[in-house]
């Protein structure tokens, strides 16, 4: 049966999703307070996978670990055999047609549904789901969770309209040329991480809003919020079959999704190590695919502050304590390493920062006072404390912090190395924790730095500058031009909004198809021309052929 469309609908006015302060004594404290009090009551929770909108308990059991107290855990899930695997593409093709040909105006009321479930009904049990099994305090879930995944979906429903409305700008007389946006030719594959529940919703919900059937993958680390986001689009209205949800081994579910001749796309986020051996992966089947499928990924960073001799201090203090230990530093956006000049690292910048740094609580994130929390698990602990002794023994001098305790959870202290070689290990590769390191440049040696930052890392995801001076920040802005997806003039290089700054970096750090913008839905659609034409020909002869 065919709905007929009969008006040319238009979204509500959309608008970023205010941000909740959870101060002492307010009703959105009291509110997330309970709903964690709620979820430490009923913790483990079971996770099955879903399938075609029904649970499926394959019996192979993993755990996600509470990193702020790894002898607890979360939930314990069910891993996607590979019958299940199996069945979940076979129901995204199956569920495809039906979803692609809903009219358009449904499939947008279905996730500004989610969005309103999102920033209302579950906002802090999604909150608190964020807080314990990926180790957020209250502020990091709310700007996450809350905000940005609500912001996700209802400008993800602003951009799809717009993309639709965009249309061939000329038409010959007797004719009509229009443009669809069909969606992709098979399935979507959805790989998302561990750090940002909004991400994970956000995977799934981009190529889902432009008609697309989604096999999701979630990160075992946040399999838990990400349950909680799956059963909000289910409440929202979205088909079964449109989105598959199985966690599981990622070596085993990848290898079997990308050998599938129907994989239409990969929509992913993680580390670059990862997104390149898909990539490989990918190629070693082009063979194997009926088209050409779609790479979207956003993956590390090795983020720079640049401190101008001109910058004011106390505001590039306050934002390198933010930038590079918010979160625990876990943010493919967060700040790794800090360049400085001489002059006001000397006078003033040092002592400010090392004190600042001082003040910072390291704890459980269900306590409020906590800026810290714990890193994820594990082998992240190990492999940031062992990044710390490498630069130790490399001659970097740590000026805070530089332990760790890991007894009861995954905690490491907020550590400040200063360097004196600006290619030492700690300024090159990727960390993925609460270190930052410092190198101080010589005042004359401004243009040599910006030449420094733009060739030390192989990522190119965020960097901020800090200048007075509007001719130094001209000047790093340009020969930094490819250093960075997003810059940031003397503000933290972490906290893009939707809707306001795009987000997304190139080199090593992904395919810059900036989330959060109009610009990643056309990765996920393949445009078809129509032409029609109203007036008969009379002759096939043109005035060219007569004599």
């Amino acid at each position: 049966m065919t709905t007929p469309q009969l008006a040319t609908f238009k979204v509500p006015d959309i608008a970023n999703e205010p941000m909740r302060a959870y101060g002492p004594g307010s009703p959105e404290r009291k509110g997330l307070q309970e709903a964690i009090a709620q979820m430490e009551k009923e913790l483990p929770f079971e996770v099955p996978c879903i399938v075609n909108g029904k649970p499926v308990k394959t019996g192979k059991l993993a755990k996600q670990p509470i990193p702020s107290d790894h002898a607890k855990h979360l939930c314990t899930y069910h891993e996607a055999d590979q019958a299940t695997v199996a069945a979940a593409i076979d129901g995204a093709l199956a569920a495809k047609a039906e979803w692609e040909a809903m009219p358009w105006s449904d499939r947008a009321a279905i996730f500004l549904k989610a969005a309103d479930l999102v920033s209302g009904k579950y906002r802090y049990k999604l909150m608190a789901a964020t807080i314990f099994g990926q180790g957020k305090n209250a502020w990091q879930a709310e700007i996450d969770a809350a905000a940005e995944l609500t912001d996700f979906l209802r400008f993800g429903v602003r951009y799809v309209e717009e993309l639709y409305s965009i249309q061939p700008p000329k038409n010959t007389a007797g004719s009509w040329n229009r443009l669809e946006y069909r969606a992709l030719e098979g399935f979507v594959f959805a790989v998302s991480p561990f750090n940002f529940t909004a991400i994970g919703g956000n995977l799934v919900a981009t190529p889902a809003l432009v008609g697309n059937t989604v096999v999701w993958k979630p990160s075992p680390a946040a399999t838990y919020s990400n349950y909680i986001v799956y059963k909000i689009f289910e409440e929202a209205g979205v088909p079964p079959g449109v989105i598959q949800f199985v966690p599981g081994s990622p070596v085993e579910v990848c290898a079997q999704v990308l050998a599938h001749p129907n994989f239409a796309a990969l929509h992913f986020t993680g580390s670059t190590f990862v997104f390149k051996k898909l990539w490989k992966d990918v190629a070693a089947n082009i063979d194997t695919y009926r088209s050409y499928p779609r790479l979207v990924g956003e993956t590390g960073g090795k983020n720079f502050h640049l401190v101008h001799r001109s910058a004011e201090v106390k505001n590039a203090v306050m934002q390198s304590v933010r930038g590079a230990f918010e979160y625990q530093g876990q943010k493919c956006s967060a700040l790794s390493r800090l360049y400085i000049s001489e002059s006001l690292w000397n006078n003033g910048f040092k002592e400010q920062l090392l004190n600042e740094v001082a003040k910072l609580k390291v704890g459980p994130t269900q306590e409020w006072t906590s800026f810290i929390g714990p890193v994820i698990g594990r082998p992240a602990y190990d492999k940031i404390t062992s990044y710390i002794q490498k630069a130790k023994e490399a001659g970097g001098e740590v000026l805070i912090g530089g332990s760790g305790d890991d007894s009861k959870g995954y905690f490491v202290q907020p550590t400040v190395i200063l360097t004196k070689d600006p290619k030492s290990v700690t300024i090159v590769e990727e960390i993925f924790g609460p270190v930052l390191t410092v190198f101080v440049y010589d005042d004359d040696d401004w243009e040599k730095t910006l030449e420094l930052i733009d060739t030390t890392s192989p990522y190119s995801l965020t960097g901020s500058i800090f200048a007075t001076e509007r001719k130094a920040l001209l000047q790093a802005t340009n020969k930094l031009r490819n250093a960075a997806g997003n810059v940031y003039y003397n503000e933290k290089c972490t906290g893009a909004v939707v809707g306001q700054q795009p987000f997304g970096g190139a080199r090593a750090s992904g395919t810059n198809d900036k989330a959060g913008s109009m610009a990643i839905f056309y990765r996920f659609v393949s445009a078809r021309s129509i032409k029609e034409n109203f007036i008969g020909l009379e002759d096939y002869l043109y005035p060219s052929n007569l004599q």
